[in-house]
């Protein structure tokens, strides 16, 4: 098994855990983050979620998995097409279906049997005919061409060993014209190597965070046009948590990332 292959395993092995327990929370399977509590209203409220918000998803949606509210950049409007990336127990897709409203669609798709197996029963609770989960890896989306009006994630691409073809897929199932937004887990400054071949501090988001001048290049040679990556500093303080006492905070921080794809000629 190659370090890509292994770095897959892992991850898929550790969310498999997450939804199959009461656990949640990024960072390590030891991390303070990694307890019922990180889906507190606080907690999500810290990553820039509304109360209105929090209260609208079903219970076991909010898993505390994310490092922001791409909701907040994404500018969803009624009757889009969405589709979510690492869409995990559902929380943002079942936020994105209420605003996209019955004449929308929220597809979302995931690498982990347990977490689509849970976001799928989470749709039982809830009267929206208007979300679905597939299982797929995000290199590889088991959605159309041009189907989409906005791509959306929170914290999930940082997972990605293959980033570029993440984006790719990203760049392919969007409509001309169609949006990217994201809130991801960045570098600001180079990782150290062990911390990149620590396999835990993968699948706590951060060993795998791109530069974000890398970003910037990923984007651009997929297409997508208007890109802005906004650092959100105030991060830091909950990625601390993460892995307390490793100091990574100085190393990653969250992102909002914005990117469109340019209309046909």
């Amino acid at each position: 098994m190659n370090k890509d292959e292994m770095q897959r395993h892992t991850v898929r092995n550790f969310y498999k855990a997450v939804a199959l327990s009461e656990q949640t929370g990024c960072g390590s399977a030891s991390s303070p983050c990694c307890t019922p509590e990180a889906a507190s209203p606080d907690v999500s409220a810290n990553l820039g979620y509304s109360t209105d918000e929090i209260q609208k998803v079903p219970q076991g949606a909010n898993m505390g998995l994310g490092c922001g509210n791409p909701q907040t950049i994404a500018n969803l409007k009624s009757g889009e097409t969405v589709v979510d990336l690492g869409s995990g127990g559902g929380f943002d897709c079942f936020l994105a279906a209420a605003q996209v409203g019955e004449k929308g669609h929220v597809i979302g798709v995931d690498m982990t049997a347990a977490m689509v197996a849970k976001a799928r029963e989470n749709v039982l609770k809830t009267d929206f005919k208007n979300v679905e989960f597939r299982l797929a890896e995000i290199e590889h989306l088991p959605v159309a061409d041009s189907i989409a009006d906005i791509v959306i994630s929170n914290c999930v691409i940082n997972l990605s060993p293959d980033k570029p073809q993440v984006l790719r897929e990203a760049y392919r199932v969007l409509k001309p014209g169609g949006r990217l937004a994201v809130s991801d887990i960045v570098a600001t400054r180079e990782i150290p190597e062990d911390v990149k071949n620590d396999m835990d501090k993968h699948s706590g988001c951060v060993a795998g965070a791109a530069m974000t001048t890398e970003l910037q290049g990923m984007l651009s040679q997929c297409g997508f046009t208007k890109i802005e990556i906004h650092l959100k500093e105030e991060s830091r303080n909950f990625i601390k948590s993460w892995f307390p006492g490793s100091g990574l905070e100085k190393y990653v921080v969250s992102a909002d990332i914005e990117a469109i794809k340019p209309d046909a000629e």
